[in-house]
């Protein structure tokens, strides 16, 4: 109770003691930082097959297309993009933030293994590179 008993006593003491805190408060509000657009990490898995001498339209047929209805069934899959180009195809599936990244990639990894005897058999292994959105970290990994 003495600080009570202080400022009753000092109310000159009192004002000038509520007016640095307030001082304070604004002084350390206008040195937050407030980002607009926070990092947020969003999983992906990037699955990419080559095979050589094919054109897109084979491409889409014999390996895309396999590939996309296989991981189209995975529980958390936000976007699912693919590119089909001349010895290249290209799938890219976005998770739900919610989704852990290594066992999103594991089952990406999972789905591509089923469709095995789908594929052609000239065909190389398709490669996974797993990594968050923002960052574009690339972990490679063959799938056979």
């Amino acid at each position: 109770m003495r600080l009570s008993e202080t400022c009753i006593r000092r109310p000159v003491f009192a004002t000038v003691l509520s007016l640095v805190i307030v001082l304070l408060g604004l002084v350390s509000y206008s040195r937050l930082q407030v980002r607009e657009y926070p990092k947020i990490d969003e999983p992906t898995v990037t699955v990419s097959t080559k095979y050589l001498g094919a054109s897109p339209d084979i491409i889409e047929t014999q390996v895309t297309k396999p590939l996309e209805d296989s991981i189209a069934g995975i529980e958390g899959v936000d976007v699912l993009t693919s590119i089909s180009r001349s010895e290249l195809s290209q799938i890219t599936v976005r998770f739900r933030l919610d989704r852990d990244p290594d066992g999103a990639a594991a089952d990406v990894r999972d789905r591509v293994a089923r469709v095995r005897a789908q594929r052609p058999e000239s065909i190389d292994a398709p490669v996974l590179a797993k990594g968050e959105a923002a960052t574009r970290v690339v972990h490679d990994a063959f799938v056979d």
